[in-house]
């Protein structure tokens, strides 16, 4: 068993510890993946339940539950006999009985059977997500080097993108082309948001149409690889961008920054949200921070949790953050890593250019509009 698959098997069971139960079975396909260390349990990818569950017990062993269509594949491209007894059972069975899976982790269990699963599979369980998201916010050593990894590709295919853009293309347009880029470095863009010009200023969250873009765009996307995911957004002008969207840019990098310097260990979503409100305020846009979330973290969902007025949810070391502060007609976006000096910027691109901010004498650094 490898070091990261024992941590995290660890943290399971102390959860299971503290909430009396004997086992919890896994079937969203992010905790597939965060506890397999980058495996997939999925087929489709509309749903959030995957084809294949994971079952630990309280006294630290791990089961995989699988029909039989699936599990033989399990084994032999996800997951190993060695870490995850196989328990098999018949399609039909599956199909016919809703409760098979919970009955079948049941009968591994005997004596015990106090089970709760991540996402709802049966109405006799609880289920527990809340407790289990808790146990993958900080994330581990190999998980760290991954998500650097992640974010400096993200980041490259991004740029390459944009070097293949040009005006007048629709928006989808551009959106396939940002998909082909992330897809050249094993990325998968779970979310692709493409705004030109107008739209820039009239929607959070543009998903692509057939609009053209003439002058100004805005690009984004939510980049995949084995569960992981960062967040990062650019903006581009035909020429020089108008000095009213530079003043805007500008003021979003401000309270990007001043979301940096407020996210330490320790800190709760409330007080980072009231840290983003002091800085819409401070730059003369109080009224922006109502019209979308600012982020929060990030890990294997696009956002773990978000910061707002009543989060009582804590910053914890190692954590990723995905901040994305919006001012109408831009955004800041990118994904960071907290550690105690400080956060660590990881999804930077190549040749973009740079918004500096100091605050209390230290620089934070946001994207700002290329020019082309």
């Amino acid at each position: 068993m490898n070091i990261e698959l024992k941590e995290k098997t660890e943290r399971l069971v102390d959860m299971l510890g503290r909430e009396g139960l004997d086992a919890v079975l896994l079937n969203a396909q992010h905790n597939f993946s965060w506890l397999t260390g980058g495996s997939s349990n999925g087929v489709d990818l509309s749903r959030e339940n995957g084809v294949a569950s994971l079952l630990v017990t309280r006294d630290g062993k791990r089961f995989l539950l699988a029909n039989n269509i699936e599990v033989q594949r399990m084994l032999d491209d996800e997951v190993n006999a060695e870490d995850f007894e196989p328990v098999s059972f018949s399609w039909q069975d599956e199909k016919a009985d809703p409760g098979l899976v919970i009955e079948m982790a049941r009968s591994v269990l005997e004596p015990f059977g106090a089970v709760a699963s991540d996402v709802t599979i049966d109405a006799s369980i609880a289920s527990i997500e809340g407790k289990i998201a808790a146990c993958r916010h900080r994330l581990t050593a190999d998980e760290l080097i991954r998500i650097r990894t992640l974010g400096t590709d993200a980041g490259e295919a991004l740029r390459r993108a944009i070097d293949r853009l040009k005006p007048g293309d629709l928006e989808t347009e551009i959106a396939e082309k940002m998909r082909h880029e992330l897809a050249g470095v094993g990325l998968h863009s779970v979310v692709t948001l493409v705004a030109a010009d107008e739209r820039i200023s009239k929607f959070r969250h543009p998903v692509p149409t057939t609009n053209r873009w003439q002058k100004t765009l805005l690009i984004v996307t939510c980049a995949r690889r084995r569960g992981l995911i960062v967040s990062l957004s650019r903006m581009i002008s035909i020429g020089e961008a108008s000095d009213d969207l530079k003043r805007r840019t500008v003021a979003a990098a401000c309270v990007n920054a001043a979301l940096y310097a407020a996210t330490r260990p320790g800190a709760t979503g409330a007080e980072l949200y009231h840290a983003a409100a002091n800085a819409y305020a401070e730059q003369g846009f109080a009224g922006e921070i109502n019209l979308h979330h600012q982020g929060g973290a990030a890990g294997y969902k696009t956002r773990e949790w978000v910061a707002h007025p009543a989060s009582n949810e804590v910053v914890k070391p190692d954590q990723a953050f995905a901040w994305n502060p919006s001012i109408t007609g831009t955004k800041v976006e990118e994904t960071c890593i907290v550690n105690d000096s400080g956060v660590e910027v990881i999804t930077a691109s190549p040749d973009f250019p740079k918004i500096e901010t100091v605050i209390d004498g230290r620089h934070y650094y946001s994207p700002g509009i290329l020019s082309l």
